[in-house]
């Protein structure tokens, strides 16, 4: 697959209570938009997780940008019936997996739900933290994490602490079809860099500022699922998470780019994304099997 880049313009805003003075600034991101800027050869690119038998877009380190099952396997997506602590949360994964006398690696992806959203500091203590339980399972790859994420935080009934919601997980089916596959969640932050100027108009949750999020986050979706060689037809669920209005932002941005996929609708979380000033979030999966356990 070749992953070529290019530049666009986008317009951004000083967070002054007075005025909203707009700059132009460039920033450069790849046809699979991810990744941290990196040299065009370390650039993103769908990677073979050897003991997993998927494959998955190169993400940064507390997460891949998306996963698709190789031939022949199938990736089950399980909610939790009561959502756990999420350190108890990968004990249950992994006495899950054993049951199914499946090894540790076939996780592939992880959805977390937080109290409130975190200071950009905060969050990447966490991802520290939850990045060292996949390294002690063995799951990274070349020092890559392949391991699919969402993280937000619910308005209504939020939890104490940050709990597992749902995970993914492949399985060997000589019989299926098609491809299955998992587009994680990304907000409106550029490149995906976990930097808070790279937050587009940080503070703004204007009409404006809100279809510029929009926007973006759309674009990231459908690049990750052109990554993952998958299309919209595979789609059967996509998810919004946002506590602003939404209607016209899905009935004019959305919609009319996932073609065959609107037959599913789209399920919207009254959640904020998980890091303070990020507004918007999406994330996507095509599947066959849907469990709650």
């Amino acid at each position: 697959m070749v992953i070529r880049s290019y530049y666009t313009i986008f317009v951004t805003y000083d967070n002054t209570p007075t005025q909203a003075v707009k700059k132009k600034t460039f920033y450069r991101y790849s046809r699979v938009i991810c990744q941290q800027a990196k040299p065009e050869k370390e650039e993103s690119m769908l990677i073979e997780h050897p003991r997993g038998n998927y494959h998955f877009l190169r993400g940064i380190d507390p997460y891949s940008c998306g996963v698709v099952a190789n031939p022949g396997y199938e990736i089950i997506h399980a909610t939790l019936e009561r959502s756990l602590p999420w350190e108890q949360g990968f004990q249950h994964v992994a006495s899950h997996l054993e049951e199914l006398d499946l090894d540790r690696n076939a996780l592939c992806s992880m959805e977390l739900r937080s109290p409130t959203p975190f200071t950009m500091q905060g969050f990447i203590n966490l991802n520290r933290d939850y990045c060292a339980v996949l390294q002690d399972w063995g799951v990274f790859v070349d020092g890559l994490n392949p391991v699919a994420r969402t993280n937000v935080a619910p308005v209504h009934q939020p939890p104490s602490e940050p709990q597992l919601h749902a995970f993914s997980y492949v399985v060997a089916n000589p019989h299926i079809k098609r491809k299955t596959l998992i587009v994680a969640g990304a907000g409106e932050v550029l490149e995906g860099i976990l930097e808070e100027e790279r937050i587009i108009r940080a503070g703004d949750t204007s009409r404006e500022s809100m279809r510029e999020k929009a926007t973006y986050v759309m674009r990231v979706m459908e690049e990750r699922l052109i990554g993952l060689g998958g299309s919209w037809d595979l789609i059967d669920t996509v998810d919004i998470y946002t506590i602003y209005p939404l209607v016209e932002l899905y009935s004019q941005l959305i919609l009319p780019q996932m073609e065959s996929a609107v037959r599913h609708g789209s399920r919207w979380y009254y959640s904020r994304p998980p890091v303070i000033d990020i507004d918007f979030e999406m994330d996507m999966r095509g599947i066959v099997t849907d469990l709650v356990i």
